[in-house]
Order: C-alpha cells, then sequence, then structure tokens
C-alpha cells in the first residue's frame, strides 16, 4: 500500500466508525486511538535512537 492509499483507507474507516458510534462512544475512541498513536510514535523514536 501506499501513502495514499493508506490515508484513504483511513478516512473510509473514520466515516465508517462516526457512522456507528454515538458522540460519547467516539471521543473515547478518539481519545484512545490518538494516546496510542502518541505512544508508538515515541516508542519508534526510542528504537530509531538505539541503533
Amino acid at each position: 500500500m501506499n501513502e495514499l492509499e493508506i490515508t484513504t483507507l483511513i478516512n473510509m474507516l473514520s466515516v465508517a466508525a462516526a457512522k456507528e458510534l454515538d458522540e460519547k462512544e467516539l471521543a473515547f475512541v478518539a481519545a484512545a486511538l490518538t494516546q496510542m498513536g502518541s505512544v508508538l510514535e515515541t516508542i519508534a523514536a526510542i528504537k530509531y535512537t538505539d541503533k
């Protein structure tokens, strides 16, 4: 998958989730995924600098 296909997939998943979740659930999922992204970014940075 290239970068355009990946962003399109993420957009489609976001729209599908937004259709199925109520406001409270959507806010929770958004916050959890944001936190997960931050943690993964930190782990990747640590791995990269340890080389």
